[in-house]
């Protein structure tokens, strides 16, 4: 019987030729990420079972991206625990604040996810990188305790979804919409504990960036990764970022789904989730009209370059609207000069945007842009779920940065063409 990527990679962590769905297995890690508000639970778990050391210093990365720079004493205390750890532990990859970058953004920046590679997160987002053709998924703080002591995880191996991607994308659809489309078809359990594999001749049309956007939101149809297959973008990316060896898996011609999804990208148009899920999706000119008060563009769904020059460029020389606050959060260090050098954090400062440090910050209600009551935010980010951003009475509406800008030019949803 043939193997799904997922199946293959997970086959080899666990030093087994063959696999299926539903297998239990233990497989070996090859990076163990947390973040400022799991870790100090991972910490204290890893404390209480007695453990003094970690498995490897240069395979765990903690990144302290949710509330940082300290919004208050609660957040400095957690930031403060991770700071002891790290240099108690040596651990090589620990990005505080000057350093640090939205993880999921920085991981792949830093070249801590390559193919092939089993990848563990106590942060559900952490399926971004199998847009590299790694295995990643998010665990609970304790699976995280456990390994960075042991290096080792149980998985059970998850059955796949294949999504068939053909054609290209149109002007201003972009990995967002496809993304969203594909959870407003399927719904948010619609890929419960399956892979997500994407396939097909429309993968070579998307950029990288609107692969790590894709695989991000997988969690949000209930999946328990992305995946895509290794390309010459891919290896374009991994260049200069990655210097160990890494392994490409493909699909077996008789791998076995549970089904098999279609999406002609350019049948595409672009697309936003209405409160309170991101499954909630309308083409953005079925929403336009609908009055906001707050723009968010960034995350560690759409804080990339790519999506900040979207953003630049409906931006560039026009006005965000009265009553309207626009806020833009480079999601790296490194995203953030770039952007500061082509003259977008200009563009986006010119048109009355607040341009933050990379932070987490708003998309979970921390810091940065907290809505109040019955206050409407269009975000670039992952999820709309009840009280995320604020009170209860507030609500999120996701979409594509191309979408976001040009909301905040008319202070309500718009289509960007019509800009």
């Amino acid at each position: 019987m043939g193997m799904t990527m997922t199946q293959k990679i997970l086959a080899r962590a666990a030093g087994l030729d063959q696999v299926q769905a539903g297998q239990l297995l233990e497989g070996k890690l090859d990076l163990v990420l947390g973040n400022d508000i799991t870790t100090p639970v991972a910490i204290k778990e890893f404390e209480k079972a007695g453990l003094s050391t970690v498995f490897d210093q240069e395979k765990i990365a903690i990144v302290l991206d949710h509330s940082t720079p300290c919004k208050d004493i609660k957040s400095a205390q957690l930031c403060a625990r991770c700071r002891d750890f790290a240099h108690k532990h040596h651990i090589t990859h620990f990005y505080d604040v000057g350093q640090m970058g939205i993880e999921h953004a920085l991981i792949p920046e830093k070249g801590l996810a390559a193919p092939g590679e089993v990848i563990i997160g106590a942060d559900s987002h952490t399926c971004t990188y199998g847009a590299l053709g790694a295995f990643s998924t998010g665990v609970g703080s304790t699976d995280m305790a456990a390994g960075m002591a042991t290096g080792l995880a149980w998985f059970k191996v998850p059955q796949a979804i294949q999504v068939k991607l053909t054609g290209t994308l149109s002007p201003y659809v972009s990995g967002k919409d496809v993304v969203l489309h594909l959870i407003g078809m399927i719904g948010v359990d619609g890929a419960l504990y399956q892979s997500l594999e994407f396939c097909g001749d429309g993968v070579a049309s998307l950029e990288m960036d609107d692969r790590f956007t894709i695989c991000n939101m997988a969690i949000e149809a209930g999946a328990k990764n992305g995946i895509f297959p290794v390309d010459e973008k891919t290896i374009a990316y991994l260049n200069g970022r990655v210097e160990r060896a890494w392994t490409a898996f493909e699909a077996d011609e008789d791998a076995v789904y549970a089904r098999t999804v279609e999406i002609d990208l350019s049948t595409l148009r672009p697309t936003v989730a209405l409160p309170h899920l991101p499954s909630n999706t309308q083409p953005v000119d079925e929403v336009a009209g609908k009055p906001i008060q707050q723009v968010v563009i960034g995350s560690c769904t759409n804080g990339r370059l790519k999506d900040l020059r979207e953003a630049a460029a409906i931006l560039r020389g026009k006005k965000v609207a009265d009553g309207v606050r626009c806020i833009v959060i480079p999601a790296t260090q490194q995203i953030y000069l770039q952007a500061m050098e082509e003259g977008l954090i200009a563009d986006f400062i010119q048109a009355g945007a607040a341009v933050s440090t990379p932070t987490c910050g708003p998309c979970l209600g921390g810091h940065m842009g907290v809505l109040s009551d019955n206050e409407w935010a269009i975000a670039t980010t992952n999820r709309n779920f009840v009280g995320r951003m604020g009170p209860t009475s507030s609500m999120i509406i996701l979409a594509s940065p191309a979408v976001a800008a040009a909301s905040a030019i008319t202070g309500v949803v718009t289509d960007p063409a019509t800009i």
